[in-house]
């Protein structure tokens, strides 16, 4: 069976593309990927010379690009990680979101169509649906969650979203669309909360923190998020959303100092900068869908990850240094310069 993996240079494509050749020896893994700032091709490194995987750079809005690539490996499923994802950079300039996260998803879809995909998953995001008052813990998000956005970011992840059912009602599209909380663990690009704290504590560098560092994230163990993907294309009902959602609620703040404290550093190093425009107060997710019906739960405790996230940075400076530096740009050319 092949599997198309968009954006799998990325963080959590990444993750599940190690997930998935190590579960299933038998599937082939294409991996495709535009490498923009933050598709990184030596995160794959260790599966490149593997012989059931295959890398191609392509931009999924090409539309000629991508149908050929699906004329030659017809896959069987494709999941869709490709996207634009830092909402600050989507309050700078939005444009740029439209185009990946909604045209170049429309045209995965169009390709599935033409070539008979049996499942396209679409991998969204909680934010989505807002967010949650910090006076209600009571509170969480459900599939049946009004879709509330509050960034050019989630407004296109949201649209996306939609569109996929679209076209599961329209063109009877095997479509499935995930909704998880906020990922952490190893080969997180550094401009993310916990990576970038990580980094810059290890460089006595200033710990810049938003507002007053109140609000509340649902964190989730990037390979936790793995497995209820894997579940979900294997065994998940077409036309349905799953949310998946860690249960480990933590201020950002609270992040912070315990980063702090993980690394030895003292929390004089954190300074409270202006606050987000539209920042969300919390999130928080109601996994109940996709454990009834799938069996998943997270597996990790926060307390138990942050730990092993921490001990993967200082085990792989090189890799956020090259980042930092800007050298993971060159990755590319020296490994496919000549092809």
């Amino acid at each position: 069976m092949t599997i198309f993996v968009t954006g799998g240079a990325g963080f959590i494509g990444s993750n599940f593309i190690f997930h998935i050749l190590k579960k299933y020896p038998d599937y082939r893994v294409v991996c495709l990927d535009k490498l923009t700032y933050a598709g990184n091709l030596s995160t794959l490194a260790s599966v490149e010379g593997n012989k059931n995987f295959r890398f191609v750079k392509i931009d999924i809005c090409d539309r000629q690009a991508v149908f050929n690539l699906f004329k030659e490996e017809k896959p069987h499923t494709v999941v869709n990680f490709a996207a634009e994802s830092h909402v600050d950079r989507s309050i700078a300039d939005p444009e740029i979101f439209l185009k990946t996260n909604i045209l170049g998803t429309a045209t995965l879809m169009d390709a599935c169509r033409e070539y008979g995909i049996k499942r396209f998953h679409q991998v969204s995001t909680d934010e989505v649906y807002g967010d949650l008052p910090l006076d209600r813990p009571d509170l969480f998000f459900t599939e049946k969650t009004p879709i509330h956005t509050s960034s050019p970011y989630s407004s296109s992840k949201a649209a996306a979203d939609l569109l996929a059912l679209a076209y599961y009602r329209t063109y009877g599209l095997p479509v499935t669309v995930s909704r998880c909380s906020n990922n952490y663990g190893p080969y997180h690009f550094p401009e993310k909360l916990i990576p970038l704290m990580i980094a810059n504590a290890l460089n006595d560098k200033p710990l810049p923190v938003y507002g007053t560092g109140e609000n509340v994230r649902d964190w989730l163990y990037v390979e936790d998020h793995c497995k209820a993907i894997d579940l979900i294309i294997h065994k998940g009902k077409a036309g349905e959303v799953y949310n998946v959602g860690g249960h480990n609620e933590m201020r950002n703040i609270d992040i912070v100092k315990l980063i702090c404290k993980e690394l030895g550093k003292p929390e004089s190093l954190i300074i409270y900068v202006s606050d987000r425009k539209g920042h969300d107060l919390r999130y928080a997710i109601d996994p109940t869908k996709i454990h009834t019906e799938l069996g998943w739960l997270p597996e990790t405790k926060f307390s138990d990850g942050i730990k092993k996230t921490v001990k993967w940075y200082l085990e792989n400076r090189k890799w956020w240094e090259d980042i930092i530096s800007g050298e993971y740009k060159n990755y590319y050319e020296k490994m496919y310069g000549n092809a």
